[in-house]
């Protein structure tokens, strides 16, 4: 069972950054592939943003955000960090960390099996 904790939300003016990192423990990490997805209120959690295999050595974006966020991760350190640069008041959201078994770069929720609490990003404009 992997356990995943986000930080780093909070709230910034449109054309800012943020920084959201997400630490997993409870497995082996280096299984997993890592994903960002977001909710906005009255809508489900199913918004891709980003996602990243189990090596790092292969990314997927958003059409939302590409060009704009950049996903990493530290294996060593169990850990996924998405960069959240020139942000737009449409990125508010509750961003969430996900993680699941698979060598593969899954961009579907559903896929997803293990997930973070959220961590809420609002951008002023």
């Amino acid at each position: 069972q992997v356990q995943l904790v986000e930080s780093g939300g909070g709230l910034v003016q449109a054309g800012g950054s943020l920084r959201l990192s997400c630490v997993a423990s409870g497995g082996t990490f280096t299984l997993y592939s890592a994903g960002w997805f977001r909710q906005v209120p009255g809508k489900e959690r199913d918004e891709f943003v980003a996602a990243i295999n189990r090596g790092g050595d292969s990314t997927v974006y958003g059409d939302s955000v590409k060009g704009r966020f950049t996903i990493s991760r530290d294996n060593a350190k169990n850990t996924v960090t998405l960069q959240m640069n020139s942000l737009k008041p449409e990125d508010t959201a509750v961003y969430y960390c996900a993680a699941t078994p698979t060598a593969t770069l899954p961009v579907s929720a559903s896929t997803y099996e293990y997930w973070g609490q959220g961590t809420q990003v609002t951008v002023s404009s």
